[in-house]
């Protein structure tokens, strides 16, 4: 089976429908599938269940989709650095589940390695235990969370062969693995694709396995987000 896409939006035909929970790869703006996103705020989807660490900024990676309106909920984990989520969160336009980062990380593994839910003592006797199960284990109180298999998975990767395993490059990994692997379809955005063999066996982050489609963005745009201080003496 041919895994190859000539585009993003090629790759996204019969993969997306209104009200769909979705899944996208990043951490900040490192390792974001940004020709994914743009395909998919192009094809006009709607009332979409995000789910990702963050919702990028406001004029990048998910942020182009609260621009359109096209994300009806997120579920994250760092939401500050975007002002228009401030702005329909506060305005009751954006629903969101907040979820600590490591409980984010993991009930996306839990998702990929078909374990239904897990205890964990994070978010106990907080606003992110409401409306949860909490169990005693030896004394003290964990909290139920349930594990995330979302419709579609988009990721970024820096390498891949024709099969679809995955080389990422250093922190671009971050959250891309777990959402490939808990996504019931996974849509992966490369920089390279060899043929399938050139990759080493122990350069394999992702087995293809977990990967369905494959397009190649070549010339990613790679920002970087800045540290901002005061200057001295101001």
């Amino acid at each position: 089976m041919n895994k190859v896409f000539p585009s993003a939006a090629d790759a996204l035909k019969g993969a997306v429908h209104d009200g769909q929970l979705i899944a996208v790869g990043g951490f900040g703006l490192c390792g974001i599938p940004e020709a994914l996103i743009d395909a998919l705020r192009d094809c006009g989807v709607k009332n979409l269940t995000a789910i990702s660490n963050n919702a990028g900024v406001d004029d990048f990676g998910l942020g182009k989709l609260l621009q359109t309106r096209q994300i009806k909920k997120m579920i994250s984990s760092y939401v500050g650095e975007n002002k228009e989520f401030e702005r329909q969160y506060l305005a009751g336009e954006l629903e969101l589940e907040f979820t600590p980062q490591g409980t984010l990380a993991e009930k996306l593994r839990a998702g990929g390695a078909g374990i239904p839910a897990f205890f964990t003592k994070t978010g106990v006797g907080t606003l992110v235990a409401e409306g949860k199960e909490t169990r005693e284990f030896e004394g003290e109180t964990y909290l139920m969370e349930r594990a995330l298999v979302p419709d579609l998975a988009l990721i970024k990767a820096d390498v891949a062969d024709t099969a679809g395993n995955l080389r990422f490059r250093y922190t671009a990994r971050n959250f891309n693995p777990a959402v490939a692997m808990a996504g019931k379809l996974c849509i992966v955005e490369v920089e390279k694709i060899v043929p399938m063999g050139q990759l080493h066996p122990d350069d394999v982050h992702l087995p293809g396995i977990y990967v369905h489609r494959i397009v190649l963005n070549a010339t990613p745009e790679k920002r970087i987000e800045k540290r901002t201080i005061t200057t001295q003496g101001a």
